[in-house]
């Protein structure tokens, strides 16, 4: 038996204001929109279902519009505060491996990886919250994204905010999940490379607005396609007695689909031809009566072989045209060549030929078939084998309906090349990762991922999350869904390598988690101004490492994050190099005047012995110098050897 409560609607008045809206958008849908403060009335449509006379249609105009729009669209273009710290000690094959799982808002990660990523990434995966009520819209807090971060995941202050559902009931219920979509996909469009694809997978609930998102963000010229999937096969009792059984992959490019699978086309070689060639079809489908001059009986000259045309699908060239095809050996007739079994004329089509127009087309000579948007299930797989793949991981369904693996590879395999950067910034259960490792392992190829993935914090009181949270404490990891997405990426790894013992490709990753930037920011405490200043003196955070101030820098210079970093002694100080030279960093903590000339010269001299290709900056901890005496010198030295970006910080 139910009690009720003062909070339950029976023990209240009638809400006569959501009964009026409830009428109004029973008779006029149209009407109904989303504002500031949730459900709002187009008072120009109104005028105009009552034939009121004043209404314009001044303001109308073609595209997608939400409130908060033109706030999301700012705060992709705000810089963050913060930085990503890296963790070795929860890697993989640190040293070495050039995949990244960063833990954090993806908001600001795509903004800190703006610099160091720019136009490299071949292909960008994303399967985002759909909206469906229950999963989470990510709460951007315009003012400071980071501190409201660490609060959302338990980082700071207590246990941390739950992160809670957008129902339907909602007042905001589209342009929530918008205002978080759009900025993030700003940002993302600026790292994919010129011949680069983003595919976003989503159901029925936001497909539509997506699409006009995305139009939005990386122009409508570029929409590549929508493919299919089936997500399962089981129907299930829903409203209106339709069971959606298909989920969508939305394809866009910059500023093509790159796609289809290299080496599919097969090319002969043979002595009557310079260059290789493959043979393409010489009908076309048109009748007789549509193409009458098409419409002949092709006669081969050299043996009087008669073959005639098809009154249904006629020949793709003439009766006039077909000698001089002929004469430049365009026409293979059956008894040709040996090697060849053929019923009918064929049109030769010679290498060349496709890498000319692969160049003019796309700008690169390589040569690829168009591919359907039909995704074949016995490949790409249903939700049913993602889930099953999570079991062989984890002997548990830590994952609630993860995508296969099967359905990234497809993409992978048909849109990426051997040596691609893939990008996935709603990683969950890591399917993406998983995929880039299994394919490398089939194709031989050195892709490269990097996955972002927020820290949602996991409760075992919620149905949902128990089985995932209960694992996390199991085997004491700590309780967030981050944390089980660098399980995932471990087991896969392993399992790989055991099941493919020859596979040397990498199956490591760097992690690196989203923190407030390691530069002291200037905080006074109004009560003791003099010991705010005296603090202030050190720039940098008394609680950060040296290894937290050098990949910052990697972010600021615009560095990869996987680039190699050499350590080595000079002047008993410890200096970096990263990226062969490109950046020379002391973060020593106190450099004394008797030092400040060896240790110029060291850095010269092993300048010139690492010979960098371009411009090499120097780094120093402001706080290390005696005086401004001692830093002018050091510049000075180093300056006079051709070392002239110098900076302290």
């Amino acid at each position: 038996m139910q009690k009720l409560t003062a909070n339950d609607p029976e023990t209240k008045s009638p809400d006569l204001v959501a009964d009026n809206l409830a009428k109004l958008k029973a008779l006029f849908p149209e009407l109904l929109t989303e504002g500031k403060d949730g459900v709002a009335v187009k008072l120009d449509v109104l005028k105009q279902l009552v034939g009121d006379k004043t209404v314009t249609d001044a303001v109308e105009k073609y595209g997608l519009n939400w409130h908060g729009k033109r706030k999301a669209r700012q705060l992709a273009l705000t810089p963050s505060t913060g930085t990503l710290r890296p963790c070795p000690e929860d890697s993989v094959d640190w040293d070495t491996t050039q995949n990244l799982m960063i833990e954090g808002d993806n908001l600001e990660v795509l903004k800190l990886l703006q610099k160091s990523y720019a136009g490299k990434v071949k292909l960008i995966y994303i399967d985002p919250p759909y909206n469906t009520g229950k999963d989470f819209v990510y709460p951007d807090n315009f003012q400071d994204n980071i501190k409201n971060y660490l609060e959302l995941t338990g980082q700071t202050g207590e246990g941390g905010r739950k992160l809670s559902s957008n129902t339907e009931a909602s007042g905001r219920f589209h342009t929530d999940w918008l205002n978080m979509m759009y900025p993030r996909l700003k940002l993302a469009r600026n790292l994919l490379r010129e011949d680069g694809v983003i595919l976003v997978s989503l159901d029925d609930t936001e497909a539509a607005n997506i699409r006009m998102l995305m139009n939005d963000a990386f122009g409508e010229e570029n929409f590549a396609g929508v493919f299919p999937w089936r997500s399962r096969t089981a129907k299930a009792d829903v409203p209106f007695g339709v069971s959606k059984d298909f989920e969508w992959v939305i394809a866009y490019s910059k500023p093509y689909f790159a796609a289809g699978r290299e080496g599919e086309r097969k090319y002969y070689k043979s002595d009557d031809c310079d260059d290789r060639w493959r043979l393409s079809d010489l009908t076309k489908q048109t009748t007789k009566d549509e193409r009458p001059n098409s419409f002949f009986t092709m006669i081969n000259p050299k043996t009087g072989d008669k073959y005639p045309a098809n009154p249904h699908r006629t020949w793709s060239i003439t009766e006039e045209t077909f000698l001089e095809y002929y004469r430049k050996n365009k026409i293979v007739f059956p008894g040709d060549y040996a090697f060849l079994n053929i019923s009918k004329p064929a049109f030769r089509v010679f290498e060349r030929e496709d890498k000319e127009k692969a160049l003019r087309k796309h700008g690169t000579e390589e040569v690829r078939m168009s591919i359907s948007t039909y995704l074949p299930e016995e490949t790409v797989g249903r939700t049913e084998h993602g889930s099953k793949g999570i079991r062989e991981l984890f002997d548990e369904q830590v994952f609630s309906f993860p995508k296969p693996v099967g359905l990234i590879k497809f993409f992978l395999e048909t849109a990426t090349d051997r040596e691609s950067i893939v990008l996935d910034f709603f990683a969950g259960s890591g399917t993406t990762g998983h995929a880039v490792m299994s394919q490398n392992a089939q194709d031989g190829g050195k892709r490269k991922y990097i996955l972002v993935q927020l820290p949602e914090l996991l409760d075992e009181n919620i149905n949902e999350q128990k089985t995932a949270a209960l694992f996390c404490k199991k085997v004491k990891l700590p309780g967030n869904i981050a944390e089980l997405t660098k399980e995932r990426l471990r087991r896969a790894g392993r399992k790989l390598k055991e099941a493919n013992p020859q596979f040397e490709g990498d199956i490591g990753f760097r992690v690196f988690k989203l923190d407030s930037t390691n530069i002291r920011e200037w905080d006074p405490n109004r009560d003791n101004l003099a010991a705010s200043l005296e603090a202030s003196v050190v720039h940098l955070k008394t609680d950060r490492t040296e290894q937290d101030i050098l990949f910052e820098l990697l972010l600021k210079l615009g560095l990869d994050l996987c680039v190699p970093i050499e350590t080595k002694k000079i002047a008993n100080h410890e200096v970096h190099s990263i990226g062969a030279g490109t950046l020379l960093v002391c973060l020593s903590m106190s450099i004394p005047q008797t030092d400040v000339e060896p240790l110029a010269l060291g850095l010269v001299a092993w300048h010139k012995e690492l010979k960098p290709a371009g411009e090499t900056t120097v780094v120093f901890r402001d706080s290390a110098f005696a005086d401004d005496v001692a830093k002018t010198n050091l510049a000075a030295i180093l300056q006079q050897h051709g070392l002239e970006t110098v900076r302290s910080l």
